[in-house]
């Protein structure tokens, strides 16, 4: 039995979800998403909250018990709050700004990177200290994520002076430098 796939999807007040055979949609002040079910799985409200079922047992009608009601239950967050991600840009001279709705990095290229968005994503960017910390928000956290891992495909951080783009929060293994021949 699929515990995440048994919890029914609470349906926040300004959330408006419809259920049309395998298609789901979910409309609210951050936007609007829809996912669309594959076979065994269906879905049906019930008295301000979403059920997920599966008709059998069987692997496949298990696997994507679980999977269908997290993305429905991200859905329902995506549209009410919103998803962010965080990263911190680290290096001498390396900066991050906003101009319009792209975001421009200066990391160490002999031009700025130019980063857009997709249409429901927003980047924000403040100074933490000798760092920059880039915002990156939006309803879909599947697409956060993405633009996010773009972001720091950009620049990765290296491990002998630990410069470039990591997330938030991530440990980056500092190496030792060349030992000097005596």
């Amino acid at each position: 039995m699929s515990r995440i796939g048994m919890k029914p999807i609470e349906i926040p007040a300004k959330v408006q979800v419809a259920v049309d055979g395998p298609l789901v949609s979910v409309k609210g002040p951050k936007g609007e998403l829809a996912v669309e079910l594959t076979d065994p799985i269906t879905a049906r409200l019930e008295g301000g909250k979403v059920i997920v079922s599966r008709p059998d047992d069987s692997k496949l009608s298990k696997s994507r018990h679980g999977l269908y009601r997290s993305l429905i239950a991200n859905l329902v967050v995506g549209v009410s709050r919103g998803f962010e991600k965080k990263l911190e840009i680290r290096g001498t001279g390396y900066r991050a700004k906003v101009e319009g709705k792209n975001l421009v990095l200066n990391v160490g290229f002999s031009h700025p990177v130019t980063v857009p968005p997709p249409a429901t994503v927003a980047f924000a960017t403040e100074q933490r200290g000798d760092f920059t910390i880039v915002t990156v928000s939006g309803p879909d956290k599947q697409l956060v994520g993405e633009v996010t891992a773009q972001i720091r495909r950009i620049r990765p951080p290296e491990p002998y002076k630990g410069k470039g783009i990591r997330y938030d929060g991530e440990w980056v293994r500092q190496k030792a430098g060349k030992a000097t021949v005596k």
